[in-house]
């Protein structure tokens, strides 16, 4: 949409959002200033050796021990490259390579997850992540071919406009219902995009805690707590009227 000359065919002063989150108790509203989501970018690393049989390995240049050096290495960039204060998260989440038990397979495919609060350490994690696979691919005689993926932004809320957003929710909540600097979430967003090209907020309403409205998104036990959508309704009133009446 963006591409496609959204803010140009339709000029906009700013954007918000509001996403429903299980595990927060139910109409409470959360807003993060500055980064709020983390970007997300998908990873591709096949390894490729020699396959073989199982019973002659020295015939073979296996990829397996390979994929386990990467998936190791992984591990140490995050906790040893990647500044302590600053938040990422790099997750194998599939490894697929051969058929049977006594075949060494001639390559391996690692499917990756990788996630920032901050775009210098996005970019940090590209480098290392790529550096890393072709250099212990070669430490086992294998080559490593990497797809790098950069997929959402990280979303990162304007500060003014976050502030007029939580002071709306406080008029109608109260203080005590409304958490002005919530703690960053690893998930990722596609209104980061919009964040990146207009000044904007994306918030939170709490979908409720335990067995009503508890359990995560994107999970098929997931229930929409119907008890929250008046005051989601109210708010979207509420702020397009404080917007437009400023």
């Amino acid at each position: 949409m963006i591409e496609d000359g959204l803010f140009e065919k339709f000029p906009c002063d700013a954007v918000f959002g509001l996403h429903n989150m299980p595990g927060f108790p139910a109409g409470d509203m959360y807003f993060t200033p500055g980064p709020g989501m983390a970007s997300s970018d998908r990873v591709n690393i096949t390894v490729r050796g020699v396959g073989g049989h199982g019973a002659m390995p020295h015939f073979a240049r296996d990829p397996m021990p390979a994929v386990v050096s990467i998936m190791m290495g992984l591990n140490s960039i995050v906790a040893r490259e990647v500044n302590a204060q600053k938040a990422a998260v790099v997750t194998v989440g599939s490894v697929q390579a051969g058929e049977a038990c006594n075949v060494i397979p001639e390559s391996a495919l690692m499917k990756l997850s990788v996630r920032a609060l901050d775009g210098e350490v996005r970019m940090q994690l590209k480098e290392r992540i790529t550096a890393l696979a072709n250099a212990q691919a070669l430490a086992y005689g294998c080559t490593a071919q990497i797809d790098y993926e950069l997929g959402y932004p990280v979303l990162v809320n304007h500060a003014e406009p976050t502030a007029f957003c939580t002071e709306v929710a406080t008029r109608m909540l109260g203080a005590q219902r409304v958490d002005p600097k919530a703690a960053p979430l690893m998930g990722s967003e596609d209104f980061a995009f919009m964040l990146e090209a207009c000044p904007g907020s994306y918030a939170w309403i709490g979908n409720g805690v335990g067995s009503k409205g508890g359990c995560m998104v994107h999970n098929p036990g997931y229930d929409f707590n119907d008890d929250i959508l008046a005051i989601g309704a109210s708010y979207w009133v509420r702020l397009a009227e404080a917007w437009l009446a400023d």
